[in-house]
């Protein structure tokens, strides 16, 4: 691995379809509705034709899939949570009895769940690197190898690790800029002083790390089930597989390639707007406007897979309704 492995990942990206996109989109126009009528859902029809290189764009196989891992930054008590709930939460994953798969049911998505570091935290971001190289390169392997080996037309992106909202606002406060209170939320539900830890927490991780290329900031500061999200958005690129984005843990993850390469998440959507403080703020740094705005702060991908339906509908108004020529032409 190179000294800074996303420029060479993110060095030839896929592009959509132009074509189909044009061909939906000149369908809509001409669809038995008022032109415009749908608004959002239109563009989310255009955008997963372009994906799926299709006139005809369907969601048939959604497949939601969280990465988890624990943090040795939870030390510092930044979290309302032990660690170990960390992997009571991949074993209701994998039971099927989370809110995530009773979600996913009702969407018709399929749930994996991957284990990139739970029991094995990483190292506390306040006074060194979270990663050395090697275990970097290990959680950006499971990522991608996990996307290569799936079949899916959309992906969702979730996580879990205890503790983990921290160095997402670290990595924010390093890749973006302004003050670290500004991007420090309360995660599971912080009181007043448990804040406060959080805050000094960041600050104490963003001024050990400095200015660095981003390939080193996740390193340093982000954890294992973020490096396998940034990796599993570089492999799903490759296969133009679209990507609903969860919340602001995995819309730090994606940060790190916005600022390498600011196409480099053109195929993801961002599934909603969560209660955490940086949420929007980051979003609206992305340029990504959520799909659902409805205050979650669950992770998991929760938000994200309360978007699937949506999608999905915006597929099937796009191609199972006639134009108006071809209604015209059946009624005679």
């Amino acid at each position: 691995m190179n000294n800074n492995p996303l420029e060479q990942d993110l060095s030839e990206l896929t592009e959509p379809d132009q074509l189909a996109k044009r061909q939906i989109a000149n369908r809509l126009d001409e669809i038995l509705r008022p032109v415009g009528a749908l608004n959002r859902l239109d563009k989310l029809a255009i955008f997963v034709a372009g994906w799926q290189a299709s006139s005809e764009p369907i969601i048939k196989r959604p497949h939601i899939l969280i990465f988890a891992g624990d943090h040795g930054v939870a030390s510092a008590g930044v979290s309302a949570y032990p660690t170990d709930v960390t992997a009571s939460m991949m074993l209701a994953f994998q039971s099927g009895v989370s809110t995530i798969n009773a979600l996913a049911e009702v969407a018709g998505a399929a749930v994996t769940a991957v284990d990139v570091g739970v029991g094995r935290p990483t190292k506390d971001i306040r006074y060194e690197a979270a990663m050395s190289p090697e275990r970097f390169e290990e959680a950006w392997e499971i990522g991608g190898k996990t996307v290569r080996e799936m079949d899916c037309d959309l992906l969702v992106l979730g996580e879990m690790g205890i503790g983990n909202t921290t160095p997402s606002a670290a990595i924010c406060a390093s890749l973006v800029g302004g003050d670290v209170e500004s991007w420090v939320g309360r995660g599971t539900g912080v009181d007043d002083v448990g804040l406060a830890r959080k805050c000094g927490a960041v600050e104490k991780a963003v001024s050990r790390v400095g200015s660095v290329n981003p390939y080193e900031t996740l390193r340093q500061l982000g954890g294992t089930e973020m490096v396998a999200i940034a990796a599993a958005i570089v492999e799903a690129r490759k296969f133009r597989v679209p990507i609903v984005l969860d919340g602001f843990v995995v819309s730090a993850a994606a940060t790190p390639l916005y600022k390498s390469n600011p196409g480099a998440i053109d195929h993801c959507l961002a599934g909603h707007q969560s209660a955490e403080l940086g949420h929007r703020r980051l979003l609206e740094f992305l340029n990504m406007n959520p799909i659902l705005d409805l205050e979650f702060r669950l992770g998991e991908g929760s938000g994200a897979a309360a978007a699937i339906p949506l999608i999905s509908m915006a597929c099937a108004a796009a191609t199972k309704v006639p134009t108006f020529s071809e209604f015209f032409e059946a009624d005679t």
